[in-house]
């Protein structure tokens, strides 16, 4: 081999060894980037990092329609008076047969209607006229305690609703002024029970009650009784005195008269007038007291009693939609209903009573739309093994 060869047989081998060592060496971290770089950019859809766009943008407003559906029609009347004709009548809290009951009205009760409303769409079962009253004195309703001053129990909001019950899901019955005082009767979490105030009102059907002048009558003779008589105020009346009658004699009169003649001594003498008669006094007498008897008032008629049952049975669920209530009492023999089972407050929770034997007792009423079947006020509800 010659020398030429031989160098660049050397020089090939020694560069295949370069590159070699080239090949297999690390390479060197790359220097760190300065602070004020920019951070990378992150694609828009990773929801870790950059926000959807979608939640900053405000949905644009909805445009209300010119005429908005109404489900009533109302008719605004002056406030005029009526009266309940059947026993127990149900106040609701709006124009509906299946809104919550507030309270009932006794038959002959007086009322005032504040406005007549009338359904546009009633149901077959359901009465289409309704009657808005002013709730009855004293009728407990419901206010949010967060807007009443706990010492003073003043409403501090500037208008406060006046619920059915203890919740926002509970109808509104009126306002109450911000500065009035309530009158408290119980509390539950963050509500209280008051008497109503003036403003409250409530919806009756229009069928129970009645504005003719003869069933008026007896009704507003209890509400504004005629006030009791008084007797005249004695008057006490002093002896009139006797008349005095004073005779006063005439005064003498002296004439110059003739000398006397003489008469024969058997001539009497004249005889002397009789002194003239004088009246007797006038008597007067007084008018003779007329005695009046006293007027007697007739006491106002008594409250019906209450009637208060116990029953046993099965509690059950109501096959109607349209019965008074959701669920019924039915018997133990032959699994008929004997009772619209229904609770006025909310610390009795009669779905946790379905399917079991239960002892009831309180107050059985008739509702219009159901009168051969009796509802239950409860009072109490127990289990019986």
């Amino acid at each position: 081999m010659t020398t030429k060869y031989r160098i660049l047989w050397a020089f090939t081998i020694s560069a295949g060894l370069f590159i070699t060592s080239l090949w297999g060496q690390t390479p060197s971290p790359a220097p760190p980037a300065p602070q004020d770089t920019p951070p990378p950019i992150v694609p828009a859809d990773d929801a870790r990092v950059v926000p959807d766009a979608k939640k900053n943008v405000k949905p644009a407003p909805k445009k209300e329609s010119a005429k908005p559906a109404q489900t009533q029609s109302s008719q605004t009347a002056k406030p005029e008076p009526a009266v309940a004709m059947q026993k127990n009548v149900n106040v609701r809290g709006q124009a509906n047969i299946n809104s919550e009951i507030v309270t009932h009205l006794k038959q002959g009760e007086l009322v005032t209607i504040l406005e007549e409303v009338t359904l546009k769409k009633a149901k077959a079962d359901e009465p289409a006229k309704w009657a808005k009253i002013a709730l009855p004195a004293g009728t407990p309703v419901w206010v949010s305690a967060h807007f009443v001053d706990k010492n003073t129990k003043t409403v501090t909001a500037n208008r406060l609703r006046m619920r059915s019950g203890p919740g926002e899901n509970y109808s509104t019955l009126g306002m109450i002024e911000k500065g009035t005082v309530l009158k408290e009767l119980e509390t539950k979490g963050d509500w209280i029970k008051i008497e109503s105030t003036t403003g409250a009102y409530a919806f009756v059907a229009g069928h129970l009650l009645s504005k003719n002048p003869t069933d008026l009558a007896p009704a507003l003779a209890r509400a504004n009784p005629p006030p009791a008589p008084t007797a005249p105020p004695a008057v006490a009346t002093a002896p009139t005195p006797e008349p005095v009658t004073v005779t006063t004699p005439p005064p003498t009169v002296v004439v110059n008269q003739p000398p006397p003649v003489a008469t024969p001594t058997d001539t009497p003498p004249p005889p002397s007038p009789p002194p003239p008669a004088t009246a007797p006094p006038a008597i007067v007498t007084a008018p003779p007291a007329v005695a009046t008897a006293p007027i007697i008032v007739p006491p106002p008629d008594e409250p019906l009693p209450k009637r208060i049952v116990t029953r046993e049975g099965m509690v059950r669920g109501s096959a109607s939609i349209q019965a008074p209530s959701y669920y019924v009492l039915r018997s133990l023999d032959n699994n008929k209903t004997i009772n619209y089972l229904h609770s006025p407050g909310t610390n009795i929770v009669l779905k946790e009573y379905q399917y079991q034997r239960v002892l009831v007792t309180g107050e059985e009423l008739l509702d219009e739309r159901w009168p051969h079947t009796p509802v239950i006020d409860i009072e109490t509800i127990q289990t019986v093994p």
